[in-house]
């Protein structure tokens, strides 16, 4: 059953404050995530995508780097503000 977020609660989780920076902000804080960190976010934004290193070998062949993992997310937040 999906329940709706407040505001408030989305001001104070860090997978939606994330959402709320300019791209020279967001671009800085992205680079001082790990890998592990940036596909953990990526899952949890996109259910259906293909990021864990378990998937994405089965999926792909290879695991999603952090450049790589830091370009799709800024693109998926960028795309949305």
């Amino acid at each position: 059953m999906y329940t709706s977020i407040s505001e408030e609660e989305k001001l104070g989780h860090p997978y939606y404050q994330i959402m709320e920076l300019k791209k020279e902000e967001l671009k800085g804080e992205l680079n001082s995530w790990s890998r592990l960190k940036l596909i953990d976010w990526l899952s949890w934004n996109d259910r259906n995508g293909v990021y864990r290193d378990e998937d994405s070998i089965d999926e792909l062949g290879n695991v999603l780097g952090k450049k790589e993992a830091i370009e799709i997310m800024s693109r998926q937040i960028l795309e949305n503000q």
